[in-house]
């Protein structure tokens, strides 16, 4: 008789921190059934105490994931003509067929081009790796993108062009290392709360052994912790990072012997940073010179710094330069591929770094390959069984681009997968306009009523993360086999499996034989072999026997053999093994203050609501935590736009008008005003944050400035009536889509 079983490993599927969390099935015999509010019977998360990425420790979100899995789920597949319809019931069959028709008449009007997908680091692994195959190999176009665009692209093209490739090049056992830990651009203790609780437990161990500094324009949990906090005025950042360097060359900090041996470009970067002087860079930045040069001390070569970053650098016009600059300081000194040492990227989702590996992105093919290599384009066709030009040689269409080939009629099928563009897209009235005009929106989501199902044609229901087997790789390069532990909900499908199945419907029955998730991962592994993010040694068998596993993981690898860092021997992935310094100027906000829209507004997370609420949305306890959206603004500036706390006022752009209930609090600079982007328009308290966030990005990394938009904000009495229009065209969009859903 088989053994009942007790608990399942797998990672959690929040942030990128990628915990591991053990799981209880609903029942064990002599205790009562565990269930949801719903009355379903539920399995139960806790810490995995063997995972080394988050040793036992879990957040609140991990906690209580398990009464997400089957509350609020989309049941069957749905579809509607035209977005006057109302969503009907059909089969799979219909479902898949009215794609595959709509690829096969596109192909022969216009061209593989006007077929787009957007994913999502909520993908496996495997999901991520078939999307690929089938769009830029079996349609030929690369018009592939993920929210990755809109999370980690900077972080990307910033260690590419610094170090030759992506990969961050740090370890999470760095936190216990490191004598400084500098944050910039990341509220960790709210977004990647494990890796800040063991920063905090290590320093209150061992009090001195390390000194935090973090920069950002408020003091959130994280600075409240810091040693040093630099509330500098956003968009400042790359001139604080050149003023750093300026002092650690002038006080002779820098490591010449690295600098000479293993970099390149170094004279145009001390060009550039001699003209941030002390003086300029304090009156830029809005700090005090003095705590600039404390800061500076701290990056002289003696130290072991750890620079950890996230969206507020990433979401910048500049993004990949200030990626450059935080990359430079540790060229500068020599602190990369050292224990405690390196810059270190904090990815947004738990498996964006998998979706890199996995080549999505509409430039990069897999194992860290560019489209525009032919040398790259010819392994992978070669794999994929594909004949010699079948990949084009162009970049896709990245996520705001593909917003735009829909607004010029150019899109006819726009295929959303495991993500909600209409909360986390900038400009979101534009979006909602350019969705209007294309002829077959496809959504793949596991819940009912996300912001983007209201402007679909087809409703796919997805099998998530616990209902299908599949990796997913965190930020510290460690990957975690995530095992099927529940029955796929009702009618919902793996996305790998759905992908497969289009592809067959085209005639590809060859490159989409897969029976199950293990032979894809398969086939995606032995494509990385000799490149940075080898994992030809893993498959779901080895990392079921073996636990969660670091890559470079070559064959022949064994889990002694981790790799907790790269570039050890100081050789890189450039065409000379050399390191580049960057050389970038500071340029400053995208959307700077005016007459008119005088703050800058700035958004973020909160610590118990994660993204777009479709899955956290479902837990009463993290609803409690965080009711509503607080508009946080300084008490200078409360005063001068007249708006009080507690009550409600009117934030406008140049791109929308919303309204927040206000938080006065001194704990956020003067003419900068903050709002969470989690509250989409389904919600009971709705607040489109990203409707005012303008869509300007980084020319290099093309990732939109969502972190700064110029706004006004005054007392909502005057904008109660548009309020109550809104609310009205809510109501007649659920009542188009709720009847169908359970």
């Amino acid at each position: 008789m088989a053994e009942p079983i007790t608990t399942i490993r797998s990672q959690c599927p929040y942030c990128g921190v990628g915990c591991g969390l053990d799981f209880r099935p609903p029942a064990k015999k002599g205790e009562a059934v565990r269930r949801d509010a719903d009355g379903t019977p539920m399995w139960t998360a806790r810490g995995d105490r063997l995972h080394p990425s988050s040793l036992g420790q879990v957040c609140i979100k991990g906690a209580t994931v398990g009464e997400t899995l089957s509350r609020g789920r989309l049941d069957q597949p749905l579809g509607r003509n035209s977005l006057d319809d109302d969503f009907q019931p059909i089969s799979w069959d219909e479902a898949l067929e009215r794609i595959s028709s709509q690829i096969k008449t596109s192909l022969k009007s216009k061209g593989p081009d006007a077929i787009a997908m957007y994913g999502s680091g909520q993908f496996h692994t495997e999901d991520y790796y078939l999307a690929q195959k089938l769009l830029k190999g079996a349609l030929g176009t690369n018009n592939f993108d993920a929210n990755s665009r809109l999370c980690m692209s900077s972080a990307v093209a910033g260690y590419t062009r610094s170090l030759g490739s992506d990969g961050p090049p740090c370890s999470y056992e760095d936190l216990d290392h490191c004598t400084v830990a500098f944050l910039i651009g990341t509220n960790t203790a709210e977004c990647h709360p494990v890796l800040f609780q063991r920063l905090l437990k290590r320093k209150k161990r061992h009090p001195g052994s390390v000194t935090i500094v973090v920069v950002d324009p408020r003091q959130t949990d994280t600075a409240n912790a810091a040693d040093i906090h630099l509330a500098v005025a956003p968009g400042s950042d790359l001139a604080l990072l050149h003023g750093i360097a300026h002092l650690v060359m002038r006080e002779n900090g820098q490591d010449p012997a690295f600098i000479d041996e293993c970099t390149d470009n170094y004279d145009a970067f001390f060009d550039v940073v001699a003209r941030w002087t002390p003086r300029r860079v304090a009156l830029f930045c809005g700090i005090p010179e003095k705590r600039l040069r404390e800061v500076a001390q701290l990056f002289h070569r003696r130290e072991k710094v750890l620079s950890l970053w996230s969206m507020g650098v990433n979401q910048r016009r500049e993004g990949t330069a200030v990626v450059g600059g935080i990359i430079n300081l540790h060229l500068l000194t020599g602190q990369i591929g050292k224990e405690g040492a390196g810059p270190f990227s904090l990815t947004g989702q738990p498996n964006a770094m998998g979706g890199r590996e996995a080549g999505g992105l509409s430039h990069l093919l897999p194992g860290y390959r560019q489209v525009t290599n032919p040398e790259h384009r010819a392994e992978v066709e070669h794999s994929w069984g594909f004949s010699e030009g079948k990949i084009d040689s162009k970049p896709g269409l990245t996520a705001w681009q593909q917003v735009e080939a829909m607004e010029r009629g150019e899109l006819d099928l726009w295929w959303v997968a495991a993500t909600n563009p209409l909360v986390s897209m900038p400009d979101l009235e534009r979006v909602k306009t350019a969705m209007k005009r294309c002829p077959l929106v496809v959504v793949s989501e596991a819940y009912t009523d996300s912001e983007t199902s209201h402007y679909a044609h087809l409703l796919l229901p997805a099998a998530q993360w616990s209902e299908k087997a599949g990796t997913m790789t965190n930020s510290e390069r460690r990957v975690t086999y995530c095992p099927a532990f529940r029955n796929p909900h009702r009618e919902s499908r793996p996305d790998w499996a759905v992908f497969a199945e289009i592809g067959r419907r085209l005639g590809f029955e060859e490159q989409f034989t897969y029976e199950c998730a293990a032979e894809v991962y398969a086939e995606f592994t032995a494509l990385t072999k000799k490149r940075l993010c080898d994992v030809s040694g893993l498959s779901h068998d080895v990392l079921t026997k073996e636990g969660p596993q670091q890559w470079p993981f070559p064959q022949d690898s064994s889990p002694s053999q981790e790799s907790k860092r790269l570039y050890t021997n100081h050789k890189f992935l450039t065409t000379n093994g050399r390191a580049r310094f960057c050389s970038d100027q500071p340029l400053g906000l995208a959307e700077p203050p005016c007459d008119t829209y005088p703050l800058v507004l700035t958004i973020g997370r909160y610590l118990g609501q994660w993204h777009t609420m479709t899955r956290t949305g479902q837990v009463e306890r993290l609803k409690t935590m965080h009711p509503e959206p607080l508009l946080e603004i300084n008490p200078k500036d409360a005063d001068q736009f007249a708006v009080k706390h507690g009550e409600l006022a009117a934030v406008s752009s140049r791109r929308g008008q919303l309204t927040a209930r206000v938080k006065v609090t001194d704990k956020i600079r003067r003419s900068t005003v903050f709002l969470p982007m989690h509250w989409g328009f389904t919600q009971a308290q709705a607040c489109e944050v990203n409707a005012l966030m303008h869509e300007q990005a980084c020319p290099i990394s093309k990732q939109p400035e969502l972190k700064a938009s110029a706004v006004i904000v005054a007392p909502a009495v005057s904008v109660i009536k548009p309020i109550e229009q809104e609310a009205g065209r809510l109501e007649a969009l659920r009542k188009l889509i709720n009847p169908v859903f359970r």
